[in-house]
C-alpha cells in the first residue's frame, strides 16, 4: 500500500493523517474517489483549518462517518476560505 495515490482536492493537498485513513478504510476510499475535487478540497479544508488536534481528530471520524452516510459535503461548513481572493490576506 505504500505509495498509493489519493487525489486530493482544488487548493488543498490530502495531509498525512488522512491518508492513512484512506489508505486504511477501503469502503471509505472509495467514497472519496467518487468526490468531486471541489469536494474533497472542502472536506480537507474541514479537517485542517481547526486550531486543537482533538478537534482535528474527531472532524476525521465525523469525515469517515459521514463519507459512509452518502454525504458529499462536510455539513455546516461555509466552504473553504482559501479559494476565495478576499479571503487569502487571512492565511500564510
Amino acid at each position: 500500500m505504500i505509495g498509493k495515490t489519493i487525489i486530493g482536492g482544488v487548493t488543498h493537498k490530502v495531509p498525512v493523517d488522512l491518508k492513512e485513513i484512506l489508505i486504511s478504510k477501503p469502503d471509505v476510499l472509495e467514497k472519496w474517489k467518487g468526490l468531486t475535487s471541489l469536494a474533497r478540497n472542502e472536506w480537507i479544508c474541514w479537517v485542517t483549518i481547526v486550531k486543537r488536534q482533538e478537534t482535528r481528530k474527531e472532524h476525521l471520524v465525523r469525515l469517515c462517518e459521514d463519507l459512509l452516510k452518502g454525504k458529499r459535503r462536510p455539513c455546516c461548513w461555509p466552504g473553504c476560505p482559501h479559494r476565495r481572493e478576499s479571503a487569502k490576506k487571512w492565511f500564510k
